[in-house]
């Protein structure tokens, strides 16, 4: 069968599941004929390991008019058994057999105050557009947690038989620890990831100006691409006057993995995600973590962290300061840190999308027979 996998995100933070997926089913299907959609940067660096897969470019910007009429129009062309979506976005004029990732539906629940407010609701309409459509219009939706699952099914009235979920994995970086400028022999506590309103990062930075009480050294370093949420978030921990917070930036591998074996303590404060990788990469990496207990995060972690509620600065400062004073139980929770990240498999998330493909083209052929 001829399956095409949108993979225009490849690259990208988000696009990781993508690329992970490609990763293993080259490994576990030399049967089905792969046609990848790539766009024009990523064409010629992208690693093709199996005959069976090839690359078509695909220069086409996510949530815009073109992906809306080019894309649907190559797609026809292509003529694909099955096109999977990975992330939600996809052309709404395409009819053809497809399977859709659902991962999250946080862009419903919160504003960005980064971004033009009126064009910023007028996005959030066409997502629950693209949301309520992809429901409707794919065979199968695969989504990243349970939690995630039964969202989709209460905002869209999906049948639940229609969902499969498949959980990401946490990789562990093979590169050389390399220092963070600034944090070399100092005690810090960490967060990694955007900077958007539901990471929750205001009342994490209150927090930490609460542990400086008993720890006056102690430094929250806040790793992540910077852009326009991060100056708004910095304008207001500067009206605060609040101390010792530094912001990283992006950071290499190396530095990313050195922090996470350096850290005090790793800190997930978000408020709505869905798989919450961040953290299980910590935990794969030896740090402890302090977790939110909103949305996927009980489910994907378990027992591994401690839970904080998010929306209470005081209970988010007790439990971080827990693990700080407290080494013995820092050490349990690094433990149960790695082994909860090792019950996660990329390979095991590639077979079951694969299975997912072959109920969805085993239905297609049934159909003809019939």
């Amino acid at each position: 069968m001829k399956i095409a996998i949108d993979a225009r995100e490849s690259g990208t933070s988000t696009g990781r599941y993508v690329d992970k997926l490609i990763e293993y089913l080259q490994i576990i299907d030399q049967e089905n004929q792969y046609t990848l959609l790539l766009k024009k940067h990523r064409v010629g660096t992208y690693r093709i390991t199996s005959p069976n897969f090839q690359i078509m470019e695909s220069n086409i910007k996510e949530f815009t008019l073109a992906e809306q009429t080019r894309l649907a129009w190559q797609l026809y062309r292509l003529k694909p058994d099955l096109v999977h979506f990975p992330l939600v976005q996809h052309p709404v004029l395409y009819f053809g057999r497809s399977v859709i990732g659902m991962l999250d539906l946080t862009t419903l629940r919160f504003n960005n105050p980064s971004k033009n407010p009126v064009v910023f609701w007028l996005k959030q309409r066409v997502y629950w557009l693209v949301n309520y459509v992809a429901a409707r219009k794919a065979k199968q939706i695969i989504t990243i947690s349970n939690f995630v699952k039964q969202d989709v099914v209460k905002h869209f009235h999906v049948n639940p038989k229609k969902i499969t979920v498949t959980y990401n994995s946490a990789d562990f970086i093979e590169g050389k620890p390399t220092p963070v400028d600034g944090l070399l022999d100092k005690n810090f506590i960490m967060y990694v990831g955007r900077h958007q309103p539901h990471k929750n990062l205001e009342r994490l930075v209150e927090a930490h100006q609460v542990l400086l009480a008993d720890h006056p050294d102690l430094i929250l370093a806040i790793v992540g691409k910077k852009d326009g949420a991060t100056e708004l978030l910095r304008s207001k921990i500067e009206d605060r006057r609040s101390k010792n917070v530094e912001f990283t930036g992006f950071v290499s591998d190396e530095q990313l993995r050195w922090m996470y074996e350096h850290t005090a303590c790793y800190v997930f404060p978000s408020l709505s995600e869905g798989f919450g990788l961040p953290g299980l990469e910590a935990m794969r990496h030896g740090a402890p973590v302090a977790s939110s207990n909103a949305t996927c995060l009980p489910e994907i972690y378990e027992d591994a962290p401690l839970y904080f509620n998010p929306l209470d600065v005081e209970d988010m400062a007790k439990k971080i300061s827990i693990i700080l004073k407290d080494k013995s139980f820092r050490d349990k929770l690094i433990v149960k840190g790695k082994k909860q990240a090792s019950k996660y498999s990329w390979q095991r998330m590639a077979e079951q999308t694969l299975a997912v493909y072959e109920k969805v083209l085993n239905a297609k052929v049934i159909n003809k027979e019939e």
